[in-house]
């Protein structure tokens, strides 16, 4: 088997190279070098041109970020207000509730006390939901009267009380921040 691979590396041409081979190929004839021109300068129209289609690109630059910067504060307003709107949908629904715990505690002032401590202590309670949910209630006896806030369901002369201010309320009225759950009813002095 030895004889054999001895036979093929025989067979193989020879890549030797003598000395003087080696330097014939490395050896090359200079290329001469071709000096480049400058570009000529464009004009000053031509200038100008550029310069005002960079203006005009920067300025879509600007309008396109300050798009998108109103696009992103206007998304997240409206997020902020559909979580306002649904837990003012929510509250809405338990206004009743607070209305029947608030009269029972009114009217049940010489009850059983043990009675009036577990009322009080669900009076307690829907407050302070109400206060972790952010919403407010509104309309006392001596507020300013507000059309906005308020709805006049009777009006009533006095000398104790100054005028366009609330003297009874028969409803507390609600609101999350700016937007109200549901308007106060009140009697307001004209």
């Amino acid at each position: 088997m030895a004889k054999k691979k001895k036979a093929e590396a025989s067979k193989e041409p020879k890549a030797e190279t003598t000395a003087a081979e080696t330097e014939e190929v490395t050896e090359t004839e200079p290329v001469e070098a071709e000096v480049l021109e400058p570009e000529e300068v464009p004009e000053n129209a031509e200038l100008e041109k550029l310069r005002e289609e960079l203006e005009q690109q920067k300025d879509k630059y600007w309008r396109l970020a300050a798009e998108y910067d109103n696009y992103r504060k206007r998304t997240a307003n409206e997020k902020l207000s559909i979580y306002d709107d649904a837990t003012a949908k929510a509250i809405s629904e338990l206004l009743p509730v607070a209305d029947s715990v608030g009269r029972a505690l009114e009217n049940l002032k010489d009850a059983d006390p043990e009675v009036l401590k577990g009322i009080e202590l669900i009076q307690s309670q829907l407050d302070r939901s109400f206060e972790k949910l952010k919403v407010e209630s509104y309309g006392a006896v001596g507020d300013d009267f507000d059309p906005k806030l308020h709805e006049a369901i009777a009006t009533i002369e006095s000398d104790e009380i100054d005028s366009d201010k609330i003297a009874a309320v028969f409803q507390t009225g609600y609101k999350i921040g700016d937007k109200v759950i549901r308007h106060a009813m009140v009697q307001v002095v004209s």
